[in-house]
């Protein structure tokens, strides 16, 4: 879609209602971009990277007041119209409006399109000095960015073909019960009770992983006596010590990557360790060891379904290894939760909604036999014959949405794993 698509048909944005609970805004919405300055006159948007706190566990720690993030006007106003607007995302983007996406669907927040200049000058207020030449020097830096009244964003910014250009994603201020995401509590909370293993929250960009994990982090976090080391690129939920300890490193902040993060975490003492994702072999390997060592592993893929994410870590590894990791993860891995969220049935601009689909398979004698076999491709079967434990499959549990009228059947077969056996079950023809 051009830029013209998004400004000529769309009236000024109106100004937004302050946010329930939030501080009023220092300063009202632009109209338009005319109020962003050039570049070389943009407004510091931060005076310093807020820290996170040290582990007050660890000696000799302690806890520095986080330095302050000084705000431009302009990207002020336009958090407060993200958040006003119950919006997921803002787009910056060179040759466009500033664009939300609300419950999927991408809405322009003002008629006037943005030139180069305007959206770099934004794209550097976002970064500190040292981000903006991570930008410049390796086209990309990812970070996370507080705002008023408790909201927080992970900001992408990142130099494309026509200048550069911005992804704010926001993140939600409270978290989520695991009834909310939909996870069956008792197999969770009891998996999160294991003294070691891995965990695996799998699925596309956008389905709540994140979610998922923190909501986990903090149910151990209140209900045990465990220190949890989080690696995270960039830090999204904050959490405070309960009855347990949360040490939060971030990637590019506090450790140059995820595998360095894990060749140091092994002596920080932890009894949980969370992977924000799980990118690289040598980041997969250490995690496996940590589960076989004593340790719970949380971790994400960006894949769908349990046998494609135990296929997806197999595959990581040269084919001389591949025999042994099906060993240890047949010994290690606890389970795999895969979500996708979809659009609820009858959702519209003036009704919105999502509801996750899920699959949930726990490990057990019989899969475990799969995987050292090499039989993969049969754990679905296993799945489907496991309730009693438990577990669902992600065309069972599209199924049984589609049933209860909370999606509709063309979603369900757009994300399902076998359309014809869903059709079939279903009911439809073709």
């Amino acid at each position: 879609m051009a830029a013209d698509d998004f400004a000529a048909p769309v009236p000024p944005a109106p100004p937004f209602p302050p946010a329930p609970g939030a501080p009023p805004a220092a300063v009202t919405a632009p109209a338009d971009a005319a109020s962003v300055p050039p570049a070389p006159q943009a407004d510091a948007f931060i005076a310093g990277a807020e820290q996170v706190p040290l582990d007050p566990a660890l000696p000799g720690a302690s806890l520095p007041p986080p330095r302050p993030r000084t705000v431009s006007p302009t990207v002020s106003a336009l958090l407060e119209r993200c958040v006003a607007a119950d919006a997921s995302d803002l787009h910056i983007h060179p040759m466009s409006p500033p664009v939300v996406r609300v419950e999927g669907v991408l809405q322009p927040l003002i008629q006037k399109v943005w030139d180069r200049e305007t959206t770099e000058s934004v794209c550097r207020a976002l970064c500190t000095e040292e981000q903006w030449a991570s930008v410049v020097a390796d086209g990309t830096v990812d970070f996370g960015l507080p705002h008023t009244g408790g909201e927080r964003f992970r900001v992408s910014v990142m130099r494309q073909q026509q200048g550069y250009a911005a992804v704010l994603r926001r993140i939600p201020r409270d978290l989520l019960s695991f009834e909310e995401i939909g996870l069956p509590e008792a197999t969770v909370t009891d998996l999160l009770q294991r003294p070691r293993g891995l965990i695996l929250v799998t699925g596309p960009t956008g389905s709540g992983k994140s979610t998922s994990l923190a909501t986990m982090v903090d149910w151990i976090n209140t209900n045990l006596s465990r220190h949890v080391v989080t690696v995270e690129d960039p830090v999204e939920f904050r959490h405070h010590n309960k009855r347990g300890l949360v040490t939060q490193r971030e990637v590019g902040t506090d450790v140059p990557s995820f595998s360095e993060a894990m060749r140091r975490v092994l002596r920080q003492d932890p009894d949980v360790i969370m992977l924000g994702e799980m990118r690289d072999l040598e980041t997969i390997q250490a995690a496996l060891t940590a589960a076989e060592t004593g340790h719970l592993v949380l971790g994400t893929l960006h894949t769908t379904g349990s046998a494609k994410t135990i296929n997806r870590i197999i595959d990581v590894f040269p084919p001389q290894q591949q025999e042994q990791i099906r060993v240890q993860l047949a010994l290690s891995l606890l389970a795999v939760i895969s979500q996708v969220l979809l659009p609820e049935k009858g959702s519209g601009a003036g009704d919105p909604g999502r509801v996750a689909a899920l699959e949930v398979m726990a490990m057990t004698p019989a899969v475990a036999n799969l995987i050292r076999n090499n039989e993969i491709n049969r754990i679905q079967d296993v799945i489907q014959t496991s309730r009693d434990r438990g577990m669902f499959s992600l065309d069972g549990h599209l199924h049984t949405l589609v049933r209860e009228g909370r999606i509709d059947a063309d979603i369900a077969l757009a994300y399902c794993q076998d359309p014809p056996t869903l059709r079939r079950l279903l009911g439809l023809s073709g």
